[in-house]
């Protein structure tokens, strides 16, 4: 196949880069110098036929249409990408990390789930975030999240085992393969990596073994070089020859064990780096745990989400039955826009009350799922104006259909630490299997603590926990407990087949992300180009008690085009970060819509995260 160059990267312009291979240890080199192709190429629609993969990167990709192409199917083609997104996008996902699965199978029309959520130690005390010096909280940012004491049991490879066996084609080492070969001979540092690097490079000078990798001759690498890791490359070959329990059993599984309990800590560093809690036993016990999807009817359509431990389902689901009564296709924008952060902010204080690990906390899904629920929940809206925030949660025991009284809990009023740099990917094939996956390692870079010689960081995903210790918070720490996440990959069937699958990272803000795509595509009748690329609000119910204050962070796009449509609701619309950051950015969806005979259109972000990659096996000529 011939690769073209569509966007020059730094001063890369020819179709390929060649050169020798990197001694082992040397991250990076000039492109000029790199002996391989590298698939640099990022298109953000495609349209054909045949199967289609769609991530944020262009090199996993083409691995997963690869996998298509001979012969894979839809399962083999999202754990080749997601391996490979373990490579090209090491700060946001890895073998060191966790996610959640949503599978529809093409044979039988069912949809399932995985959680490969990670989980916290058997040993971690309810006060493992307060500073033993001090008896406060550590500080979010860099203290806590550069830690030990936030790494979870990764869930990552026990989730590709378990996807691979229930429902793949490939053995695990086949599915590894393509990841290992890119990691060897590398891919093309972006501006969007370089920028990650160079953000966290304090946190990465914490430890005596991350900048070895990541900061070679003290610095990020250079956009426009090349950035090989030949150690995740030995790391997934060994894996893939070995199995999993390899990892969770054999010396992997010490050597995180004993990096959480005494982090490698630089001596030049002034962060404290607290040590955790984990045994090599935690890592033998974990299990990626089948669950039975959310499930609601949406006007005609059907939608499938991922439940607790993750609380985008149960969220997204319910704001969308708030949303039903609705007529909102003859309401103007404003108005769609108002119902829309209206019912993010009711669904997300109910899950501030309400949801937790399953295995910790008696979740009331079906009360929170259900239509007297959200008839009762809807009451809240008014037509003319944003109500008082913080909204109180519902009372999900009164259920006789009339305006819900409150249900007050301290624990909603908590703020959401959950990070967003996540990544989602999408994928299908012809056979009308369905996947959408959204993994993680949490903060960019996770723990920012690597693991020598094996290639890739841990997560720190304890950090989703509450911080300060509630005994009424569902998410409040508990040993072995999996903290809450608002990952929503979804799968949207329409007369029992694939009408579009979903999802996006973006820490809390993934849950509104998700439903105003649903809401645009559906109700608004977007395009789902139009759809992933419509500026962001996000309505999470952190507003203040003032009267007619109810603030939503924004993309400065969402308050330049709709901001003078809101203004009469009393809206406050914050701007979700610093302007040429990532941080003003929301998400980075991905999508697949299935449209008549065989059709297949796959969509990534146009700009965000610098774009993304989306292809099909059979491009449609016409």
């Amino acid at each position: 196949m011939r690769i073209v160059v569509t966007r020059p990267v730094g001063a890369l312009t020819a179709l390929a880069v060649i050169g020798a291979t990197a001694l082992a240890g040397v991250a990076t080199q000039t492109a000029a110098q790199a002996e391989p192709a590298h698939y640099t190429t990022k298109t953000p629609t495609s349209v054909g036929f045949g199967g289609a993969v769609t991530s944020v990167d262009p090199e996993a990709s083409k691995i997963g249409v690869d996998v298509l192409k001979q012969g894979g199917n839809a399962v083999d083609a999202a754990v080749a990408t997601a391996a490979a997104l373990g490579v090209t996008e090491p700060y946001s996902s890895g073998l060191g990390g966790g996610g959640y699965f949503v599978f529809r199978d093409g044979r039988t029309g069912q949809v399932h789930t995985i959680d490969g959520r990670e989980t916290a130690p058997a040993a971690m005390p309810k006060d493992a975030f307060i500073d033993p010096k001090t008896g406060k909280p550590y500080n979010f940012t860099p203290e806590l999240v550069t830690s030990g004491v936030s790494v979870g049991v990764p869930g990552t490879p026990a989730t590709w085992d378990s996807a691979l066996r229930q429902w793949g084609t490939y053995p695990l080492r086949r599915a590894l393969a393509p990841a290992a070969d890119l990691a060897q001979r590398g891919f093309v540092v972006d501006q969007t990596f370089h920028q990650q690097t160079s953000e966290n490079q304090k946190r990465f000078e914490a430890y005596t073994t991350t900048p070895k990798l990541f900061l070679p001759d003290g610095q990020a690498p250079a956009v426009g070089s090349v950035f090989r890791n030949p150690d995740l490359a030995r790391t997934y070959r060994q894996i893939g020859a070995r199995g999993t329990r390899w990892f969770y059993d054999g010396p992997i599984a010490h050597q995180i064990a004993s990096l959480t309990r005494t982090p490698p800590k630089s001596p030049d560093t002034d962060l404290p780096v607290p040590a955790g809690f984990m045994e090599p036993s935690d890592l033998a016990g974990y299990r990626a745990i089948d669950r039975a999807p959310t499930h609601v009817g949406y006007r005609g359509y059907d939608v499938y989400g991922m439940p607790p431990s993750s609380s985008g389902g149960t969220t997204v689901g319910e704001a969308l039955n708030i949303l039903e009564p609705y007529d909102l296709q003859s309401m103007d924008t404003g108005a769609v826009l108002h119902h829309y952060l209206e019912s993010s902010a009711l669904a997300f204080a109910d899950r501030g009350r309400y949801v937790g690990d399953p295995a910790y906390v008696d979740v009331p899904q079906d009360d929170l799922l259900s239509d007297t629920f959200a008839k009762e929940r809807g009451c809240a809206i008014d037509e003319t104006k944003a109500f008082d925030q913080p909204a109180p949660a519902g009372d999900v025991t009164d259920d006789d259909g009339q305006c819900a009284s409150a249900s007050q809990s301290a624990a909603q009023r908590r703020p959401d630490t959950e990070n967003v740099e996540t990544t989602n990917l999408t994928a299908t094939d012809r056979w009308g299997n369905v996947v959408e996956y959204t993994l993680t390692i949490e903060q960019t870079g996770g723990s920012g603590m690597l693991v020598p010689q094996r290639g890739f960081l841990l997560n720190n995903e304890l950090t989703d926990f509450s911080t300060v210790f509630d005994p009424a918070d569902p998410n409040r720490i508990q040993p072995g407990k999996r903290p809450r996440s608002s990952m929503s990959p979804t799968i949207i069937l329409k007369d029992g087949k694939p009408f579009v699958a979903l999802g996006s990272p973006g820490g809390s803000t993934i849950i509104p992300t998700v439903l105003q795509m649903i809401v645009d595509r559906i109700d608004r009748g977007l395009t789902i180009e139009q759809a992933i690329a419509d500026p962001r609000g996000s309505d999470r119910n952190t507003g203040s008690t003032s009267a007619v204050d109810a603030p939503v962070t924004a993309e400065q796009s969402f308050i330049d085009r709709y901001g003078a449509q809101l203004t009469p609701y009393g809206y406050t619309l914050t701007p979700a970060g610093q302007p040429g950051t990532s941080a003003a950015e929301i998400g980075a969806a991905t999508a697949i819509e299935f449209g008549p005979g065989g059709l297949l259109t796959a969509v990534s972000e146009p700009t965000r995260r610098g774009g993304g990659s989306a292809l099909v096996v059979s491009p449609n000529a016409g």
